[in-house]
């Protein structure tokens, strides 16, 4: 299922997971895995087999023609990279594609990478449509293996029932093993999910130095979060409904540092679902 390329020495590093394929509103995740391997010189550990892993015909090469000749095609990965946060902590990187095949068997891998590397904490990052508003600061929510894990980051008390990622598959795994694991959901306004957030991926940066005590540099994520919330804000304004039902989140938001304040399960869901389905159109 996996080759292993190389055997970097790491210090028990925190490995980061952050698949595409599920659940990123505001693509806040997949932005924010890309700032952090941008911060630092990666080293690949190892490959994943794509061939068993993805169907093709969900996640296809990219064909590159050239007068008509096909020159090469650029195929989905899944790989383990390893770099160090700003003051040379080690960390690792799951990075690519969700698979689509054998859940149960690549989590077992990726656990025992883990194991094999001493990886002190998997932190897996994530982000959803939620009812908050766009002017308020990004609530990060937790999953985590440990009530103590849970309680640092905070989360939504009571049962909820969601169709679950993979990064659950290795979470789960995780604790099986005794592997302290967290993941981190940003909450995105779920009107304005399908707009890039460099507010959620600022928190999530922030809740990784929180958790983790990992450093690394934010850049221009802050000049860019303030100029998303002033374009959102001109989108709702002259619209009536959307001002009230900002200015609702915002009160509602105001009376509250609960998490909870969110929908209840079966609301969650259907916001999910439709997001999903928005996305898939």
């Amino acid at each position: 299922m996996h080759e292993l390329v190389s055997s970097p020495e790491l210090t028990e590093p925190v490995l980061i997971v952050g698949l595409e394929g599920w659940i990123d509103a505001g693509l806040a995740a997949a932005a924010t895995m890309k700032h952090l391997m941008a911060e630092t010189e990666l080293v690949t550990v190892a490959t994943f087999d794509t061939d068993s892993l993805l169907d093709h015909r969900a996640r296809r090469p990219v064909m590159h023609l050239e007068d008509g000749q096909v020159r090469g095609l650029s195929w989905p990965h899944i790989e383990l990279r390893a770099g160090t946060d700003r003051n040379g902590r080690d960390v690792l990187f799951l990075t690519g594609a969700e698979p689509d095949h054998q859940w149960r068997a690549f989590a077992r891998t990726v656990v025992d990478l883990a194991h094999d590397f001493d990886v002190s904490l998997v932190v897996d990052l994530g982000a959803y449509p939620a009812p908050v508003a766009h002017t308020r600061p990004v609530t990060v929510v937790a999953t985590a293996t440990t009530e103590e894990l849970a309680e640092r980051v905070g989360f939504l008390p009571g049962r909820i029932d969601v169709p679950a990622g993979v990064a659950a598959a290795i979470e789960r795994r995780c604790a099986d093993v005794g592997l302290p694991a967290v993941g981190l959901w940003a909450q995105v306004p779920h009107y304005a999910a399908a707009i890039p957030s460099p507010a959620a991926t600022l928190a999530h940066i922030g809740m990784l130095e929180r958790v983790t005590g990992l450093e690394f540099p934010t850049g221009d994520l802050a000049r860019e979060a303030a100029a998303t919330i002033e374009h959102i804000s001109a989108l709702v304004a002259g619209n009536s409904e959307h001002e009230a039902m900002v200015a609702d989140l915002e009160r509602r938001s105001a009376m509250t540092d609960d998490p909870s304040l969110l929908l209840a399960g079966d609301e969650l869901v259907a916001e999910v679902e439709e997001f999903l389905r928005e996305e898939g159109e």
